[in-house]
């Protein structure tokens, strides 16, 4: 219990502190982020406190490390080195920017790293780890592109930690546990940092590129480890698939994939009239729901009751789909509910008015929303 409660407090302390001492860097280097036409802000915002946030999540694992309490000090220095090399990154491309060829390069060159110390200190098969380093590279950017409204990376990186952290105390795999705790405690720690109207700061690519790190590396582990691959994947499928049928769609549409765009699944929610925390609790509140139900279908499957868990996997791939179409069912129920836009008001009445309120507000352009888009 100690090593659990320390390390949860120690990243959740120093996630909270941190930032303090992170903010006059990011004034002196002029990290600023200035909206734009896809841009989900308004005001120019300052970006890279996920600094702060990745050298809490270092810091903390980087204590129950050197205490022994992860177990296996192989895979956790493996873990530690694979973050700091994606936060490493993430900086220099905050402040200077990096061309998208070497960029991709050096993700690659992360996951294979990783990927293959992993499978020869697990005792995993070697070709296990080409699509293990292809995963945890594109699970990289899976999270940069998904940094693109306020609350949505706090959240995710609070949400998708503890699972891995309880995944890790169910397998009995203490380095699992207190990496995901260590995620989760920094990463609640930046919320109130994300989403304060006004004064809000963006996590970067820093920050971002972390926590896509930390997730897959913990995922590859999961697996390597022998642990059930959909329940490696879990915490991360939402996050997936908004992704992965975002980047089909454009390239079928003949359009730059790498381009940024406003066409995420948690981005049209926005469109339809969600709040940015709003989408970001719909996304986290789907993951773990996604989580629980393909952990307790696969136990139910392989117990005496394996129609249950047929039943909880097909919901767990329902809520999926649910999740993919969302923005469209919101957008055809606005559209056939009477519209207070379209009622007549009376003579000297504020009808006009409240319909021009709203329609300032639709699409999170609220003028005290924040949000960075990919």
């Amino acid at each position: 219990m100690l090593p659990i409660i320390t390390v949860a407090l120690t990243a959740t302390i120093l996630g909270g502190v941190l930032p303090f001492l992170v903010r006059p860097l990011l004034h002196t280097l002029n990290m600023v982020d200035l909206p734009n036409e896809r841009s989900s802000h308004t005001t120019p915002t300052y970006r890279g406190m996920g600094l702060a946030t990745a050298l809490a999540v270092c810091a903390s694992f980087g204590v129950a490390t050197a205490a022994g309490w992860t177990v296996n000090t192989g895979i956790s220095v493996t873990l530690l080195a694979g973050m700091a090399a994606a936060l490493l990154l993430g900086w220099i491309e905050d402040v200077s920017g990096i061309g998208i060829v070497i960029r991709a390069g050096v993700q690659l060159l992360i996951g294979v790293g990783v990927a293959g110390v992993l499978s020869v200190l697990m005792n995993a098969p070697i070709f296990w780890a080409v699509p293990a380093a292809i995963f945890v590279a594109a699970y990289i950017n899976v999270a940069n592109f998904m940094d693109g409204i306020n609350g949505i990376s706090g959240c995710h990186g609070l949400a998708a930690g503890l699972c891995y952290s309880f995944t890790g105390y169910l397998t009995e795999l203490p380095w699992l546990t207190l990496g995901g705790l260590a995620i989760a405690g920094a990463f609640a720690a930046f919320l109130p940092w994300n989403v304060r109207s006004g004064r809000n700061v963006f996590l970067g690519d820093a920050g971002s590129y972390l926590l896509g790190a930390g997730l897959s590396i913990l995922a590859v582990g999961t697996w390597f480890a022998n642990v059930n691959p959909l329940v490696a994947l879990a915490p991360l499928l939402v996050y997936l698939t908004d992704s992965g049928t975002t980047l089909l769609r454009r390239m079928a549409a003949g359009e730059q994939w790498y381009k940024p765009h406003r066409t995420h699944v948690y981005q049209r929610l926005t469109d339809v009239g969600f709040t940015h925390l709003e989408s970001a609790t719909v996304v986290t509140g789907l993951t773990v729901l996604v989580w629980a139900l393909i952990l307790n279908g696969l136990n139910f499957w392989s117990s005496d009751l394996p129609i249950l868990g047929v039943v909880l996997l097909a919901f767990a791939v329902l809520v999926v789909l649910l999740y993919l179409s969302l923005p469209t069912l919101v957008a055809r129920q606005k559209t056939a509910a009477p519209s207070e836009n379209n009622t007549a008001a009376p003579e000297g009445g504020t009808g006009g008015s409240l319909g021009s309120s709203q329609a300032s507000f639709r699409g999170g352009q609220n003028p005290h929303d924040s949000g960075e888009v990919q």
